[in-house]
């Protein structure tokens, strides 16, 4: 337990400094490396079994954060950083804006910026079965779809927590955590997938999609959040009417290049996002009679955006990366799998309390995968000591570990579009909990209806 503790005493110091405005990648490197060092101290291993120690506990904890340099520096954030060129580019072109112009015209009948905002968010849920990665998929959607959300009366805080939330909820059958859920209930992942998990989902982003439209609609009259609502006939935009195609290259790319719509044909986020910068080039180069001197000086708005993504955004993921590894190598998620293991309670109460404990590992780590891999090898023991069906205690696991994920300040998918739209991680993290907690009701309200208890 004082494991536990200390955990919870540096997650909420974390939280103390970040509010009182300190800057939040440091407070996060800071906190990570002290908890790795009071790891090694306290005679745990530091460093996750895949990574080779060093042989001394202080410098293992140096190693996590060359690791973390590299695994999302060199991974994700290049991701990230592609995609932040990519929109500086579209920016810089004049792409953006004539999208802007192009789409407020048919949108400008719908008066409400609530209303695009639920049709954005549902919009963001689809995207989540072609794009696997919350991250990835929020980072996406900052580069091409913000823009537009802001441009149309969306205030800055309720769009970037559009971006941040559509992974909160599992949709894809085929998800990493989806396919070992349906292992561990002793289901085939059709039957799993589709007839136990699915309902479940859409009931739950119906029910967040009307969460986030009065919860945001709240806080933007309490708070009197500014809205950028553009006049259309305000709008420059001197590009051609065609380059309103260009922003949303990399979405058409994902589903193009899956693998299924073209058979053998399969192109990671990377390759398809500099497919489309240099797609993006040899249309500027064509549409200004081959002036190459200029497409290459426009390309530098790319670089530039690249490197101010990294500055902001991924030197944030780093820091988070090595606080979450200080929150399990101390053993404070061990812990939690303790205390799951010694409630000795009824079905309905072990469900909950199992819910409340990913949860809590998800906010706490700022992971959805992490938290829910864990808990979930003891829901089919605990199953079969109370009768339980496994499903039954698995799906509200599989769902809050996202949901938990979607409401953590330290989270890879808030700090990248918190980042991206240049607001604090608390404040995407506050319109995102309204709605995350109506999700997770529904999921357990719909796991009672839908999911039988016994065995």
């Amino acid at each position: 337990m004082l494991e536990l503790l200390i955990g919870f005493v540096v997650t909420i110091a974390v939280g103390y400094f970040i509010v009182k405005g300190y800057r939040a990648a440091g407070v996060l490197l800071t906190a990570g490396i002290f908890l790795l060092l009071l790891t090694g101290i306290l005679g745990h291993t530091v460093l996750p079994s895949k990574i080779a120690s060093t042989g001394n506990f202080v410098t293992d904890a140096l190693e996590y954060v060359k690791y973390m340099l590299q695994y999302r520096g060199g991974g994700l954030g290049m991701q990230i950083m592609l995609l932040c060129g990519f929109a500086s580019f579209m920016t810089h072109i004049g792409a953006n804006n004539v999208v802007v112009k192009q789409f407020s015209k048919p949108l400008s009948v719908i008066k409400s910026p609530y209303i695009l905002l639920v049709a954005a968010y549902i919009v963001a849920c689809l995207m989540s079965l072609a794009v696997s990665s919350a991250t990835g998929l929020g980072v996406l959607l900052m580069a091409t779809l913000f823009p537009m959300m802001v441009a149309m009366g969306i205030s800055r805080p309720a769009a970037v927590a559009v971006c941040a939330s559509p992974a909160a909820i599992i949709l894809s059958p085929t998800s990493g955590d989806v396919v070992i859920a349906a292992e561990k209930s002793g289901l085939a992942l059709d039957v799993f997938a589709v007839q136990t998990v699915l309902p479940v989902s859409i009931s739950a982003i119906a029910v967040m999609a009307v969460a986030a439209f009065f919860w945001n609609k709240y806080l933007d009259k309490k708070e009197n959040t500014p809205m950028e609502r553009i006049d259309v006939s305000e709008i420059e935009a001197d590009a051609p009417a065609f380059f309103a195609v260009l922003p949303f290259l990399p979405i058409i790319g994902v589903f193009l290049f899956n693998g299924r719509t073209i058979p053998g044909l399969s192109l990671d986020i990377y390759t398809i996002v500099v497919g489309s910068i240099f797609l993006g080039a040899l249309v500027v180069l064509f549409t200004n009679k081959f002036n190459g001197k200029k497409v290459l000086e426009d390309l530098e708005s790319c670089y530039e955006g690249m490197a101010d993504a990294f500055k902001g955004v991924v030197m944030l993921l780093v820091a988070a990366g090595v606080f979450a590894q200080g929150l399990m190598s101390i053993g404070a998620i061990d812990n939690l799998i303790g205390l799951a293991e010694a409630a000795g309670a009824g079905g309905i109460a072990l469900m909950l309390i199992l819910t409340g404990l990913t949860v809590a590992a998800a906010i706490a780590t700022g992971s959805g995968n992490a938290p829910f891999y864990a808990f979930v090898e003891l829901a089919p023991s605990l199953a079969a000591k109370m009768g339980l069906n496994p499903a039954f205690l698995i799906i509200p696991m599989l769902q809050a570990s996202n949901l938990g994920r979607t409401i953590s300040p330290v989270s890879g998918v808030i700090v990248a579009t918190s980042g991206m739209g240049k607001i604090s991680p608390f404040e995407v993290v506050k319109r995102t909990s309204v709605p995350v907690i109506c999700g997770l009701v529904t999921v357990i309200v719909g796991t009672l209806i839908l999911v039988p208890m016994a065995a």
